[in-house]
């Protein structure tokens, strides 16, 4: 087993951005332990797909477990699986709640935990974790009190982290997109959704993982909130 290469997990890698990501981690030569609920095996031997629900600690434990056995090492965390709910504070439901705390806040916890343990033990890593710029900047008419309280916890407890583990070489950052062009916005939702954005526009998946990838390599940085959200953290317009 070589366990010179390094190794990424990336959880909700099944589309969108988490898909991009591993494309870009294996581009740079990351082996890639990938998980999401219904994520398939691929012929790449440098890719271990793990499914599961990412809010259960039984699922973190066999990622973390798996890719040990698989790599031998973790040298990075994108904490990418997470879940978005508009609706009325009033009309939330305890499902809603349950499902949003579920995956926003135990799936970071509980891979997290044990993905930092490693990385503790070699001394070096690298934890990102994707939050929302409605966290600093809430819009009249897009309801995001669900997103605010978990989406929020994790900015919080990025810089937390991020003095915690500030002498031991693991590093600890987040980025905060605006709304991006991913499949889950109908392209008929477009036009809207530009507007929510003061350059005019949605953001692009490239534009995440690049965020991504430059604080994969910014040695200096921690502790940072990243916002790439087309100003949108700015100021109001």
């Amino acid at each position: 087993m070589n366990t010179e290469q390094k190794v990424v997990i990336i959880t909700g890698a099944s589309q969108g951005i988490g898909a991009a990501l591993v494309r870009a981690y294996r581009d740079r030569n990351f082996r890639v332990i990938a998980s999401s609920r219904s994520i398939a095996a691929t012929a790449d031997p440098d890719i271990l797909a793990v499914p599961g629900d990412i809010s259960r600690p039984e699922t973190a434990e066999r990622i973390v477990r798996e890719g040990m056995e698989r790599f031998g090492r973790i040298d990075s965390l994108v904490n990418n699986a997470g879940v978005f709910l508009a609706k009325p504070f009033i009309e939330m439901t305890q499902e809603d709640y349950d499902h949003n705390l579920g995956v926003n806040v135990a799936g970071f916890f509980h891979i997290t935990q044990r993905a930092a343990a490693e990385m503790l033990k070699q001394g070096s890593g690298h934890i990102v974790s994707i939050t929302t710029s409605l966290v600093n900047q809430p819009i009249v008419g897009l309801p995001s009190a669900l997103a605010s309280l978990t989406k929020g916890g994790l900015n919080a407890v990025t810089q937390s982290l991020a003095m915690e583990f500030s002498k031991s070489g693991v590093r600890v950052n987040a980025v905060s997109p605006g709304v991006i062009k991913t499949p889950m916005h109908a392209p008929e939702t477009h036009a809207a959704l530009s507007a929510l954005h003061p350059v005019g526009r949605m953001g692009e998946i490239r534009d995440i993982v690049d965020a991504v990838l430059y604080l994969e390599n910014a040695s200096f940085v921690t502790g940072e909130i990243l916002h790439v959200d087309g100003g949108q953290n700015a100021g109001r317009w």
